[in-house]
């Protein structure tokens, strides 16, 4: 018998997510149910999976268990440790499914990257304290198609693999559509996300990326953060503030000391409820 579950889908810069509320730990989805709700043709669609749970329910959380946890899954169903522009749409969602009390303007959200704090603004956007980024100096080669590029590896509690471009790098032509090699691999031995950066001004920046579990999204909140931080590197400046611009729109991310603050949009779009066919694999195949 097919099992019935309610979910909501939100984006941030569209980057798409499906949204399941579960703050009991009922439904912790396999990575076949993850693939299946992920699927824009058989499934509901999205870059990844967001389960909105507490973190009692998570293996391995040792925070707050109390602590909203922001559960997150790629679209091919392995776990992931963080995702920037996902805590805004968590966060989000947690506000207009009445799930924090009114008024609240500051909330701590748990994920496997660790906790981070949001911001909700005036203007209706949301800013994230996204960790104290760790910035190498270029030493990993990535290759896409005939190109190689030397790249910066940025840990912003996922890994990242950051190619600053020159100024008259012909961005848009890149080809995504496959997963970029990467030397030496053992660099990345869980894989990593990477970003083509063009440097449009000092404090402005455009940005491709591949994410890995997905493929090119339109955006990717850590990503930004990684890039911004590479390309500080890159210009030997101490922090500051960057303007971001991704396919999917635009955001600003703030370099102040060690830490590393994500702010933009987030929308909640929809809530439905589907029927999880009995055997996912073939339904998604």
């Amino acid at each position: 018998m097919s099992r019935r579950l309610r979910f909501s889908k939100g984006h941030g810069t569209r980057n798409d997510f499906v949204i399941l509320t579960d703050p009991d730990g009922l439904h912790d989805p396999s990575p076949a149910e993850v693939r299946f709700l992920c699927d824009r043709r058989a499934g509901v669609g999205g870059d990844g999976l967001l389960r909105v749970v507490r973190g009692r329910h998570v293996a391995g959380w040792s925070g707050d268990p109390d602590a909203w946890f922001m559960d997150y899954r790629n679209a091919d169903g392995s776990l992931a440790e963080m995702c920037g522009n996902g805590v805004r749409v968590f966060l989000l969602h947690l506000k207009e499914s009445g799930l924090v009390a009114h008024g609240v303007q500051r909330l701590d959200v748990g994920t496997r990257a660790g906790l981070r704090t949001g911001e909700y603004l005036p203007d209706g956007a949301l800013r994230v304290w996204m960790g104290r980024p760790r910035v190498d100096a270029p030493g990993v080669r990535v290759r896409v198609g005939p190109q190689e590029f030397l790249a910066r590896a940025v840990d912003v509690g996922n890994p990242h693999a950051v190619a600053v471009l020159d100024a008259d790098a012909d961005l848009p032509s890149l080809d995504l559509t496959r997963h970029p090699d990467c030397t030496p691999r053992e660099r990345f031995p869980h894989d990593a996300n990477f970003e083509f950066v063009r440097v449009d001004a000092p404090d402005e920046i455009t940005m491709r990326v591949y994410e890995r579990g997905v493929g090119e999204t339109f955006s990717c909140g850590t990503g930004t953060v990684a890039a911004a931080c590479a390309t500080a590197s890159h210009l030997g400046a101490d922090g500051g503030r960057f303007v971001v611009h991704v396919p999917g729109g635009t955001l600003v991310v703030e370099l102040d000391g060690p830490d590393a603050y994500l702010t933009g949009p987030a929308v909640v779009l929809f809530s439905g409820e589907l029927s999880l066919p009995d055997d996912l694999e073939v339904a998604h195949g």
